[in-house]
């Protein structure tokens, strides 16, 4: 028996390098140098600098940054607003997917590319069009403010709004394909098997796009966490009350506080890794729950 193999049963050879699967592209040992070195120069070694910056006045001076109050209350709008806008795309991003996808109606490929605005607007762009369209004296703010009393623009609701926008796309794009590889007919043999259209659609469709579900929310959780350019306009940046986390490092980057503006990256970092290795979890779970 060779090195490189074992038994199983003590008869057939089983290979002990399981990780190393055969490809039709040679340069294993090139290709996995190649995407380490990438991986390192683009993500690893600017984190590392990240990591290592706050510690220059030790970890009271770190605790003390990110524990302030005004820094706290804009990391809870970041995160809080971020999660919500997820949430929010996360169910009609997929009725959006759904409509694209299944229904015939004239002007859906306009609007299929109209999802992608997004993308291709300038943040700074997006922000002024939403304060014009939102704010007290605007084409839908002033009637919200004058028949509701509801103030969108310079409030954590304009952050909120602003954040929603961003992340839609990334709904859409990622359930999609999904949903086209999904066939109709199985959908029409639970039909015939007696489910109704809730069972079809929890017991059939869900579980399919699941998967690409979480990772359209994780996307558009992430993009939402570190927006900028379109939530500064339409946020009004009052401090405890419309601050976002990435305004409040750019303030502290302009008072050469650089340290502490690496603090509170630090903190933006831990809770983002916390969060998006938790739903990939959820994901792992899911994927491996649909095979069985």
């Amino acid at each position: 028996m060779s090195a490189g193999a074992g038994t199983r049963g003590g008869t057939q050879p089983v290979p002990l390098r399981r990780w190393l699967e055969p490809s039709v592209v040679p340069g294993f040992a090139p290709a996995l140098g190649f995407t380490l070195f990438y991986l390192g120069l683009i993500v690893l070694i600017p984190l590392a600098a990240l990591v290592a910056r706050p510690w220059e006045h030790g970890f009271d001076g770190f605790w003390h940054t990110v524990t302030d109050k005004r820094v706290l209350a804009a990391l809870r709008l970041s995160f809080g607003a971020a999660l919500g806008a997820a949430a929010v795309n996360t169910v009609f991003g997929l009725i959006l997917a759904w409509a694209l996808v299944r229904y015939e109606f004239p002007g859906r490929r306009l609007l299929d590319a109209m999802v992608d605005l997004p993308f291709a607007l300038p943040t700074a762009v997006a922000g002024v069009a939403l304060t014009a369209i939102y704010a007290p004296n605007g084409w839908i703010g002033k009637p919200l403010m004058e028949w509701f009393g509801w103030k969108v623009a310079y409030n954590p609701i304009g952050v909120f709004l602003a954040l929603v926008f961003v992340g839609l796309p990334f709904i859409v794009r990622t359930v999609q394909p999904v949903l086209q590889d999904l066939d109709a007919e199985v959908e029409e043999a639970a039909k015939t098997l007696g489910a109704n259209d809730m069972q079809r659609w929890t017991q059939v469709v869900l579980p399919a796009v699941a998967p690409a579900l979480l990772t359209g929310f994780s996307l558009a959780f992430a993009r939402a966490v570190g927006e900028y350019g379109s939530v500064i306009f339409i946020a009004g940046n009052m401090p405890m009350v419309s601050e976002i986390a990435p305004l409040l490092i750019v303030i502290k980057l302009e008072q050469f506080d650089y340290a502490g503006a690496a603090s509170v990256g630090l903190a933006m970092l831990i809770v983002s890794f916390v969060a998006l290795f938790a739903i990939n979890l959820l994901q792992m779970f899911l994927f491996r729950r649909g095979k069985a």
